[in-house]
Order: C-alpha cells, then structure tokens, then sequence
C-alpha cells in the first residue's frame, strides 16, 4: 500500500505532515512512502534525511495524490480531491462543519475521508489527537508571545533597588491550550487567574499552582467530548461582567476559549478592553475560528489606546520543529491502530468507535452527520 506525503503550500506554513522517524515506523509497518521534495524544509530536514529513513523523494506532485493513503496537514484545495484516486484515504484536518461542500466532493470521489478534528476524545485515541497536541503547543507559544511583547517582566524579583512584582496573568478557558498556558505562566513566575465555565476543571487549573476564578453562570457543564458548551446570552453577559473586573488589574489575558464546530464566543467586549491598563496585552487564540477578543484581526497586532490585542494565526506552526513531530505522531498512531499487518494495509472498520467518529466521507456518501 502506497503512502503519499505532498508538501503544504499555505503560505507560511513551516510544519512537515511527517518526520523521517516515522516514514521509518511506517515502512515497517510494510508500506511504501513517497514524499514530496522540500516536505521537511520548513523544520530543516533534507530530502536525503527523508531518503535514509526509506521514502521515495518525488517531484511529481499528481502522482503522489494518486497514492492508496494521502496525509497531509491542511485541508485540500478542490482541485487536489480531483487528482485522488477512488478507494483512496485522504487523512488531514478538514474543517468538516464549515467545509460541507469539501466533504461532498471526498464523497463524490469515491475518497475515504477521515477529519483529524473529529478523532474522539476517548483513552484509547488519546495518541491520535492532533487537537490537542497542536492546542498544548498554541498554549505555550501564547504565553512566551505574551512575555516577549509585554515592557514588564513575569516573576517576582527582589532586588538592590527593590522589589519587583509578578506580572498577573489572566487566561479564559482551561482546556488543552489554557492548561499549558497557565503551567507555562506559572513556570515563567506570573501570578496566574483562570477561568473556564467548566467548574469540572478547576481543580486541574489549582493544580497547577492557579487560582480558579469562579462566576456563578448557573448550568454549564461540557460535551460527551469534553469540549466546553456554548452559553446563552444571558450566561455571556453575566461572564463579561465579572471578568471585566479582572481584566483591568491584569497585565496579560489569554482567551482560549473555542466552541467545538461553531464560531468562537465573543469574551471580551470593546468596553473591556477600554478599562484595561494602558501597556497590557491581550492574546486571542481563538482567532482563527471568529476570535474571544472583538476588535482582534487575523494575522494582526492591534493597538486599541494602549492596549495591544495579538490575533496571530497558526501558533503552533511557530514551534514548527515540535509541531511536527506531534502531528506525525498522531497520523502514525493513526495508521498503526487500524494496519492490518497480513494484508499490510489500512483496514477500514466503520463498527469502530474511532473511525465513526472520524470519518466523514465513503464508499461514494456522506457518512457522518455535520
């Protein structure tokens, strides 16, 4: 069975789907793999490097998108599902809630799509999920962000011309990204505040050295998933309200709170940005799904009288290196999980609990409910 690995061409994007370790794991597996030349120049890594771990460097980028399994990073652009062969597995995320016109076209080509977003959040998928290892990246990549940008330093400091208080970090959602933004915050030496409508996660945020910041918003509670649900309204109003308050004694606010296959909630009002100190940070890192922060743009730095909203995109192709070395984790645990060694393929099994989840397209249909 034939893995094919085509390079990414989003500008800007420096991860590599796959490290030559685990071309070396999959070849074992009984595969071949054929990649496509400059795959690992983003993370410095040589097609010869490639080459010596059992890859075919290739050029000829339509046939590598004619292979029996294509793995990829981004979702592709129509014209690329045009080139995949019927029967074949496309593995990359996908976007599937927004993007039903996408999964329409894996269906009509007869193409097994499996979405990255939607692999479960069960124990034994745990290896697979790209969400969250590329979510605790983001959450580092924020906080050594913020501490770049900010003109005050994070820890306490006692010195000879006195002492010098510890910067407070406030972060908005306590999943994947915001626990490895407060662990980083704290490590840094910030006096750390977190928030989450989840009450379920606030001892995991107390054990990480932060104090939970508590608003009574009645029913709230998480998915089957363990994503966070969406509030009402009113739930949003009464958030803002409190967290207005301790937006305007913090120096820096990470706002990481996303809502699974819809746009991002709206958490910090232009009003409360207005009564944050001049010099203090906020940090978006819902940005790309509709932003936590009005007045963030994609991509941008914003100053908004004094107080600078950081809306960059892909954070966790800043730490390219490590980024890609857990998403080619995730996509060889993946393969690993369902090769059957006899036959040396990919086994479909749409009983399996971890392909209903996330699979979306085939044998020619949608097969998944967006």
């Amino acid at each position: 069975m034939q893995i094919g690995i085509p390079k990414e061409t989003y500008p800007g994007e420096l991860r590599a789907v796959v490290i030559p370790n685990d071309i070396k794991r999959l070849t074992t597996l009984g595969a071949s793999v054929v990649i496509e030349t400059g795959l690992g120049a983003g993370i410095h890594v040589s097609d010869e490097e490639y080459e010596k771990s059992g890859a075919t460097v290739s050029k000829d980028r339509d046939a590598i998108l004619k292979s029996d399994i294509v793995l990829r990073l981004r979702k592709p652009a129509a014209a690329d599902i045009k080139k995949l062969k019927s029967g074949a597995i496309h593995v990359s995320y996908l976007d599937p809630f927004n993007e039903k016109d996408l999964i329409a076209q894996f269906a009509a080509q007869g193409v097994t799509a499996i979405s990255m977003e939607l692999i479960p959040r069960s124990t034994r998928a745990q290896k697979m999920d790209a969400l969250s290892s590329q979510a605790s990246l983001a959450g580092y990549y924020a906080v050594i962000l913020a501490a770049e940008r900010s003109d005050k330093v994070f820890p306490m400091m006692t010195t000879p011309a006195g002492t010098i208080n510890p910067s407070r970090v406030f972060i908005i959602g306590a999943g994947v990204a915001g626990l490895q933004a407060i662990a980083t915050a704290k490590r840094l030496g910030a006096r750390v505040d977190a928030f989450d409508t989840r009450p379920a996660v606030a001892e995991q945020v107390k054990s990480l050295g932060a104090r939970f910041f508590e608003v009574d918003l009645g029913e709230t509670g998480q998915t089957k998933d363990g994503y966070a649900k969406a509030l009402t309204e009113d739930q949003l109003r009464i958030q803002r309200e409190a967290m207005a308050k301790q937006c305007a004694i913090s120096d820096v606010v990470i706002t990481t709170a996303q809502v699974f296959g819809r746009k991002a909630p709206l958490i910090i009002t232009k009003e409360m940005v207005a009564g944050m100190k001049p010099g203090s940070l906020l940090v978006d890192l819902a940005v790309e799904t509709g932003g936590n922060v009005e007045g963030a743009e994609l991509g941008k730095e914003v100053d908004l009288n004094g107080v600078r909203i950081i809306g960059l995109e892909n954070m966790p192709g800043r730490v390219a290196v490590h980024a890609s070395q857990m998403y080619s984790a995730n996509l060889f645990n993946l393969i690993d999980e369902f090769w059957d060694k006899e036959s040396k393929r990919f086994k479909i099994d749409l009983e399996d609990d971890i392909q209903q989840g996330c699979i979306v397209a085939h044998g020619g249909k949608v097969v998944r409910e967006l």
